[in-house]
């Protein structure tokens, strides 16, 4: 993993310099709006297992990738919020959009209030950050809380697929609008109140939502399963 903490190093030496010009929510930066990047390729639903077998739409890092390796399923750190039992499939489209197993799967994400851990005012910890190995059926599973928002963007979850030391593909995973309006009515959530960035207006996934949503099911009050697959060709 030497040359992805290079790149991460490097990105996170000039997001700390640009947090000391500008703080965002709960003392983090406030990104810069991001420059997408897409593939191209025929929107599919985040979820769909069988029909149309296309590659992801790659997004931006964001300026909030993290500086170390934490293998390790469950993120959370004792960080409050609506849990949410996360699993992701990743599929070769080179090969039908078969299994694709043993890729180091990463996601990050910020909290209920807004913050990244390893940045601003929380640089020490390293809360909801994590990376899985897919298994035989191209899976990782995640145990984390339902992500807060900062200004400017929808709700959503950064995710890093690597072979080796290899990127295969960044993206970001888009949750429902309903979804996300009742788990912010709620618990720690409730404070700050709902997100003012709707999927539809974010730049990130204006032209590409269909193929980064997550398929959400459960309660708010009890807790959220979310499903999201990743087309990469390998």
């Amino acid at each position: 993993m030497k040359k992805k903490m290079a790149r991460r190093e490097a990105i996170g030496l000039l997001t700390s310099a640009g947090a000391a010009l500008a703080l965002g929510c709960g003392g983090n930066a406030t990104p810069t709006s991001p420059t997408q990047t897409t593939t191209g390729a025929t929107p599919t639903t985040g979820t769909t297992t069988s029909g149309a077998c296309a590659v992801t739409p790659s997004e931006t890092v964001g300026p909030y990738p993290s500086l170390t390796d934490l293998f390790r399923s469950d993120i959370r750190e004792s960080e409050p919020g609506t849990p949410v039992t996360l699993t992701i499939t990743v599929v070769n489209t080179n090969s039908g959009c078969a299994p694709a197993a043993g890729l180091n799967v990463e996601i990050w994400q910020c909290d209920a209030d807004g913050n990244y851990s390893q940045y601003g005012t929380t640089r020490s910890a390293t809360f909801l950050r994590g990376i899985q190995t897919t298994d035989a059926n191209g899976r990782v599973t995640f145990t984390t809380v339902y992500p807060g928002w900062y200004q400017g963007r929808a709700t959503h979850i950064h995710v890093e697929v690597l072979r080796s030391n290899t990127s295969l593909k960044v993206t970001q995973i888009a949750f429902p609008e309903a979804t996300t309006a009742a788990v912010y009515a709620t618990g720690v959530y409730a404070p700050r109140g709902p997100n003012p960035t709707s999927n539809t207006r974010d730049g990130i996934f204006a032209d590409s939502l269909n193929a980064e949503m997550a398929a959400v099911s459960g309660d708010p009050a009890t807790g959220l399963s979310a499903t999201f697959q990743i087309g990469v060709p390998v």
